[in-house]
C-alpha cells in the first residue's frame, strides 16, 4: 500500500441476518482513500453508505473482504483491537450531535482525550485551543442545553479533532441543521480539510456533498460512480464499476 494511502478496502461484502432473511448491504466494495482527501459517500436509503461509513469506522467488520487503515488490517482485529483503532485514528461526527449533556462544552471535548490518557492539563489547553478554532471561546463551559444546534455541532466537530486523528468520519453532520447553520459547519470542515484532515462524509445533500472534492456514489451495495478512483487504479472507474456489478450477476461476493 502506498505511503499516502490511509484507507483501503478490498471486495468488502456485509452481510446482516433477520430472521431467515439475510440483507446484503455491501457487495464487494473496493475503495482507497489518501491521507488528505475530502470524501463525500453518496446514494439512495439502502445503498450501502452508511453501512460503509461503520466499516470505515471500526464500528463493524465486514462478512469477508479486507480493510487496511494507515497499514494496518483492520478486518481481523478482534473487538478491544477495534476499539484502540478507533480511539487513535478516528474522529467521529453524528448528525444528532452525541454530546453528553451534563458536561460542558469544554468537557465534552475533552473525553476522547480522557480515554487516551492524555494529563489533565494538556486536556484543558488543548479543548480551549480547539474550541477557539471552532468559533466558541467564548461559550466553553456552557452545556449542551445552553447551545443552539449550529454550536452543539461545532463542539461536536471539536471533539472528533481532540486526539488528531487520521481520519473524521462525518454521518449526516448538517441533518438536524437549517440551511445557513449547515453552510457555516461545512465551512469549518472546508478549513479542516485545507489544513490536511482526511475527511469522509456520508449525506444525501447535493449541496453538501459538493463540498468535498470527491464524491463516490453507492447504489445496491455497490460502488456506482466515482470520479477519484483512477488516481488509485490502472483500471477506470466505470470498468472497475461494472467488474463489481457482474460478480454480483454471477454470484461472486
Amino acid at each position: 500500500m502506498a505511503d499516502d494511502t490511509l484507507i483501503r478496502t478490498e471486495e468488502i461484502t456485509k452481510t446482516y441476518c433477520t430472521g431467515k432473511v439475510e440483507v446484503h448491504a455491501l457487495c464487494g466494495v473496493s475503495l482507497e482513500i489518501g491521507r488528505g482527501e475530502y470524501v463525500a459517500l453518496m446514494g439512495p436509503s439502502g445503498s450501502g453508505k452508511s453501512t460503509l461509513m461503520h466499516l470505515l469506522g471500526c464500528l463493524d467488520t465486514p462478512t469477508s473482504g479486507e480493510y487496511w487503515l494507515s497499514g494496518q488490517q483492520v478486518s481481523t482485529l478482534d473487538d478491544v483491537e477495534l476499539a484502540g483503532l478507533r480511539k487513535r485514528e478516528i474522529g467521529f461526527v453524528f448528525q444528532s450531535f452525541n454530546l453528553l449533556p451534563r458536561l460542558s462544552a469544554r468537557a465534552n471535548v475533552q473525553m476522547p482525550m480522557i480515554y487516551a490518557r492524555v494529563k489533565h492539563r494538556e486536556r484543558d489547553r488543548r479543548a480551549r485551543e480547539l474550541l477557539e478554532r471552532v468559533g466558541l471561546g467564548d461559550r466553553v463551559d456552557h452545556r449542551p442545553n445552553e447551545l443552539s444546534g449550529g454550536e452543539m455541532q461545532r463542539v461536536a466537530l471539536a471533539r472528533a479533532l481532540a486526539n488528531e486523528p487520521s481520519i473524521v468520519l462525518a454521518d449526516e453532520p448538517t441533518g438536524n441543521l437549517d440551511t445557513r447553520t449547515s453552510e457555516e459547519i461545512m465551512a469549518l470542515f472546508d478549513d479542516f480539510a485545507r489544513q490536511g484532515n482526511t475527511i469522509v462524509l456520508v449525506t444525501h445533500d447535493p449541496e453538501v456533498s459538493r463540498h468535498a472534492r470527491r464524491i463516490v456514489h453507492l447504489r445496491d451495495g455497490l460502488i456506482e460512480n466515482d470520479a477519484g478512483t483512477a488516481r488509485h487504479s490502472t483500471i477506470p472507474p466505470a470498468a472497475r464499476v461494472q467488474s463489481q456489478i457482474d460478480s454480483r450477476k454471477s454470484g461472486i461476493s
